[in-house]
């Protein structure tokens, strides 16, 4: 992995943050996206900076394809080709499908689903080209089994595994893996915005009785993106702390 070119969207994000230091650890070359009016990418740069990290930080909409284009452009002429690709951006907009506006259903799947062919779009010729890539892409364990409230994401994130699926076949031959992650609980800022009693009925799911850490996810991640695990693709690894077991 050393010296590999990596881009994780929603880079600056609680999950985010540890993909990009982790890969940064194994010797990567790391951008992480973000997007402005939602993030605030300078302050994160200087805070990973403080802390001896030396991230590229291309600003982009991943839920908009023009937008994303130019974003690949801006860390391909920075740090060279794009060699790892996480798809790690994402958000939620809950409701009971009965009581959903269309909006909310919409900016969901742009976010969430959208973004990962309107990112992968950009770098998928480029890994044919050379022969090798690895893709990961961040779901989550709502995207396996459903979730109250969460139509719009589930939905997003069961057809992030689709796609994995369907893109690590036509790509198998040129070096390219292509896998899923999918989360559960995570003890992100998030989260913990929920409050103690919300935490306390998602922990009394989870098997092994805590919420799991973004360096938990991070590791699965490395694994994956290691020149290593070719022979992995099509594959979802679930990390639920036994929460569901498909």
């Amino acid at each position: 992995m050393a010296n590999r070119v990596a881009l994780v969207t929603g880079g600056t994000g609680g999950i985010g943050t540890e993909i990009c230091k982790a890969l940064a650890n194994m010797g990567c070359r790391v951008a992480a996206s973000w997007l402005a009016g939602v993030d605030d990418g300078e302050t994160w740069q200087q805070n990973m900076q403080a802390a001896g990290y030396n991230f590229a930080i291309p600003e982009g909409n991943v839920a908009d394809f023009e937008a994303t284009a130019k974003m690949v452009k801006a860390v391909e002429e920075k740090l060279g080709p794009i060699e790892i690709l996480v798809n790690c951006a994402g958000m939620t907009k809950d409701g009971f499908l009965h009581k959903m506006s269309k909006e909310q259903w919409d900016i969901v799947i742009r976010t969430d689903l959208d973004s990962v062919f309107n990112v992968t779009r950009q770098v998928i010729n480029g890994m044919r080209d050379r022969n090798f890539g690895r893709i990961i892409n961040i779901s989550s364990v709502n995207g396996q089994k459903g979730q109250i409230g969460q139509t719009n994401y589930s939905a997003a994130k069961a057809g992030m595994h689709g796609f994995t699926m369907a893109l690590a076949q036509e790509s198998a031959r040129k070096g390219i893996t292509v896998n899923t992650v999918s989360p559960g609980y995570i003890a992100t800022n998030m989260v913990a915005a929920m409050g103690e009693k919300i935490i306390k009925d998602m922990i009394a799911q989870i098997p092994v009785g805590r919420l799991g850490t973004p360096e938990e996810i991070a590791r699965v991640v490395t694994f994956l993106a290691a020149d290593e695990s070719g022979f992995i693709t099509g594959a979802n690894i679930a990390i639920n702390g036994g929460m569901h077991m498909g």
